[in-house]
């Protein structure tokens, strides 16, 4: 089967080794979230573009899910005695990403040829796509006023309340080359959405006109993968979040929330009996290891398969 997944986040980086160990590697496309990539410091920074970089060439660091495994940082250090801001954690190994993607994008490269360039570089064999060349920016409105992502995310570490979540530049956004050619693809046998952050890794894809409306067009069948587990989220602020933007935390409002888009919901097997319209199975989806991120890719393709038409 040939697949292409909608991700963000190290949940969505899980999934997406599962797949590459389920599938051929070749046969495995990844559109991945770039709403949350910044500048800091002058540098162009693409937290998971390059998480996913980091997981399948197995660099990244297996307790954290994110950043290099064994990274120094006297990078950090220095900084710190100058004075400099250090909210945001940038590893010795971790900046050299950041400053050859910065200077080859100030040379007139796009994001995409880049991203695909590091992936050859490191033995990658799946197709990494961002989902835009185009600026995307997450960008939450909380009780604290208008926050842009990582600065809720990594600097207030998710604490104001959100009253609302917004991704400037989506509604002229360009998806990035080849993205809307394998969402189309007659190829393509399955599209998965991963358990990444619905509203701030999945909903800046879907906020760009041209990859929702190939969503709805794509012959491939759809399935969503819940990312929280008996109503609780694995990781980050997505249940907190949820009852914020004033749902309930569970799987029949992620179905909602992707409702018109997804044909299918993988389901964990802690959830509980829900309201569901729309076909769905289940499987324990929590991701600890190799072995249970292949299960879970199976599981949803094996949705995919019974629901293609």
């Amino acid at each position: 089967m040939k697949s292409v997944v909608l991700t963000g986040g190290v949940g969505g980086a899980k999934l997406v080794l599962g797949l590459i160990h389920a599938l051929p590697a070749a046969d495995v496309t990844a559109i991945v979230n770039s709403a949350d990539d910044f500048r800091h410091f002058g540098l162009a920074i693409s937290p998971d573009i390059d998480t996913l970089l980091y997981t399948l060439s197995g660099k990244a660091n297996a307790a954290q899910g994110w950043g290099r495994e064994g990274e120094s940082w006297a990078f950090m250090e220095a900084l710190r005695s100058l004075g400099g801001e250090d909210w945001f954690a940038l590893g010795d190994g971790d900046l050299a990403l950041h400053v050859l993607r910065t200077a080859r994008l100030a040379a007139g490269e796009s994001l995409s040829a880049i991203t695909a360039d590091f992936a050859r570089k490191w033995g990658i064999g799946a197709r990494i796509l961002p989902m835009s060349d185009d600026i995307v920016a997450t960008q939450l409105v909380t009780d604290e006023g208008r926050l842009d992502f990582q600065r809720y995310f990594v600097e207030r570490r998710c604490q104001p309340v959100v009253r609302s979540v917004e991704f400037a530049g989506a509604a002229t956004a360009r998806p990035a080359p080849c993205v809307v050619e394998a969402l189309l693809s007659p190829e393509t046998d399955a599209i998965l959405i991963a358990p990444s952050n619905p509203f701030l890794s999945v909903d800046p894809l879907l906020a760009i006109p041209a990859i929702r409306e190939a969503l709805r067009q794509a012959s491939a069948p759809i399935v969503a993968v819940s990312p929280i587990p008996g109503g609780q989220a694995v990781k980050g602020p997505t249940a907190k979040l949820m009852r914020e933007l004033g749902l309930e935390v569970n799987a029949a409002a992620i179905a909602r929330h992707y409702q018109g888009i997804a044909d299918a919901l993988l389901l964990d097997d802690r959830d509980p009996p829900a309201d569901i319209h729309m076909p769905y199975a289940r499987t324990d989806t929590l991701m600890q290891t190799l072995d249970d991120r292949v299960r879970v890719a199976r599981a949803a393709l094996a949705l995919a398969a019974s629901v293609a038409p």
